[in-house]
């Protein structure tokens, strides 16, 4: 790895900028933090204690306790960019605001620092457009939340961000125990949040039309395709239900493969298309299924129970 990174920026820090901030520091890095939000400090403060006890608890802190506190939180991040070697930024998804803060950290920062933005579905292509200085050293790296415990991280670069800055963003969320996957063209919303959109279109759809309560639309996600892609992703599933081995992924197409194309001509035909009464259908059952959930509690469920997968994972030695 070219630049040495001892100390992180990290500007924005709200869920997924806290999220990260806690990462870096539980891996021994210093990180220097920059947020206008009113009352953004105690914010991160009030999370980074929380997240710490569950990182300690599964033993995912390389630095224990005594790092905790290698943070300073400061009014403006350019103030502090010449003592940065890594720059996360999480901004708003407004193009507008990113491509001001894009370029005024390219404008400052030292050469070969890589500028990683976390944005969910802006390629940087469409942000970078005012940066005159070096470009080439900027791309998504684009997490799961919480960051800290999910280890996604899509690496997307521009077109014309160098194979240096690629390889060495790779490298640094490795490092951090991340699985970073490349992206290696641009396109809207990445991978993993496009694969999300097509199975959350097909729930909206079927919870507005009644097919099936919004509680049991949930259900039938998590205790069903949801626990087997938490250890592999569609296409291996899809090779072991063909029956394993090599052809298992072709023996599935050729036996299922003309009834999914039946089942794919009827969700088409009745896509969610975001119409005022399709939207107002699926907020009046989501809302009746929430009304009897503890959100706050259900939060601290789904950060254990990642914990407790991403233990088991590490055990079994999943392959991704």
């Amino acid at each position: 790895m070219g630049e040495v990174i001892n100390t992180v920026g990290v500007l924005g820090t709200g869920v997924i900028g806290a999220s990260w901030a806690t990462l870096f520091l539980a891996k021994g890095l210093k990180v220097i933090l920059s947020d206008p939000a009113s009352g953004s400090k105690e914010s991160f403060e009030r999370y980074l204690d929380a997240a710490w006890i569950a990182l300690e608890k599964a033993g995912m802190s390389d630095m224990g306790r005594k790092n905790k506190n290698n943070y300073e939180v400061v009014d403006s991040l350019l103030d502090h960019i010449g003592d940065i070697d890594f720059v996360q930024e999480n901004s708003p998804e407004r193009q507008d605001l990113k491509t001001k803060l894009i370029a005024e950290l390219d404008a400052h920062a030292r050469p070969g620092i890589i500028i990683a933005s976390s944005s969910s579905g802006m390629p940087a292509s469409s942000f970078i457009s005012q940066c005159k200085n070096a470009p080439q050293r900027i791309l998504v790296a684009h997490p799961f939340n919480p960051p800290h415990l999910v280890p996604l991280v899509e690496v997307v670069p521009h077109p014309g961000t160098d194979e240096r800055t690629v390889n060495n963003a790779l490298e640094f969320y490795r490092n951090l125990g991340k699985r970073p996957i490349l992206i290696n063209h641009e396109i809207p919303g990445f991978v993993a949040n496009r694969l999300q959109a097509v199975v959350n279109n097909e729930a909206y759809s079927l919870v507005s039309r009644g097919i099936v309560s919004a509680e049991d639309l949930d259900a039938a996600m998590a205790t069903g395709p949801g626990l087997r892609w938490a250890v592999h992703g569609p296409l291996v599933t899809n090779t072991l239900g063909g029956g394993g081995g090599k052809d298992g992924f072709w023996q599935r197409l050729e036996r299922l493969g003309p009834g999914i194309r039946v089942w794919e001509r009827d969700i088409l035909a009745h896509r969610f298309c975001w119409t005022e009464s399709e939207q107002r259908a699926l907020k009046d059952k989501v809302e009746e299924y929430l009304d009897h959930i503890d959100l706050s509690e259900v939060s601290t469920q789904r950060d254990q129970a990642l914990l407790e997968m991403l233990c088991a994972r590490r055990k079994s030695d999943c392959h991704v």
